[in-house]
């Protein structure tokens, strides 16, 4: 929640700086749990951690299977490390989502009725689809396990997202981060985001 900065209309197609990538395939089903627990353990300050892990597993079982829509994990011995969720059209996806699952795939849960202005928020986000100078298509999430962080699979990740987003044929994206994120800042700039507008998904 809180203000965070967008930062899209990369160009897909532009060159990346040179690094070695890890591999990384599309998410099946068998995936879901794993990269809804991720989300849980490296966002448990955003919202959508606080619905519990049954709504996450139906969001991401709903990318997974969308066809406006694609999730990419890396794994290693242990089992998948990190993980990085698409849209190719973000009001869309949410569309097919709450058509398919209704809005009670959010509100039917304690934290949803403490939070309903969150809930309201977070949906009026996915309806309107960020704001109209952007990209439609988005990078929704990127987390990698505290075990891999610092091995390259966020910026292998990022790169195969936007490989896949130029295999559809998608022209640019965005991407939503928290401001105060430097981190994250730092890798989507060096995959080509660049700052263009700061949004407000959830006030205060």
């Amino acid at each position: 929640g809180g203000y965070s900065i967008a930062r899209g209309a990369s160009d897909v197609s532009d060159d990346r700086a040179a690094a070695p990538l890890r591999p990384t395939r599309p998410a099946v089903h068998g995936d879901v749990a794993a990269v809804a627990g991720l989300h849980v353990d490296r966002f448990p300050q955003g919202f959508l951690p606080t619905l519990g892990s049954r709504p996450l597993q139906r969001l991401y079982r709903h990318l997974v299977e969308s066809a406006n829509a694609f999730v990419l994990v890396a794994d290693d011995v242990e089992s998948v490390n990190g993980f990085v969720a698409a849209a190719c059209d973000t009001r869309r996806v949410y569309r097919e989502f709450f058509r398919r699952h209704g809005v009670a795939a959010l509100l039917a849960t304690p934290a949803a009725l403490r939070a309903p202005r969150k809930v309201w928020e977070t949906i009026r986000y996915g309806d309107q689809g960020g704001r109209d100078d952007l990209p439609s298509a988005e990078i929704l999430a990127i987390a990698v396990a505290e075990r891999a962080r610092g091995t390259g699979v966020a910026f292998s990740l990022l790169a195969a997202a936007l490989d896949e987003f130029r295999r559809r044929g998608v022209a640019g994206a965005r991407v939503v981060t928290a401001a105060g994120n430097s981190q994250a800042l730092r890798l989507y700039q060096e995959a080509g985001f660049r700052r263009r507008a700061r949004i407000e998904v959830h006030k205060g």
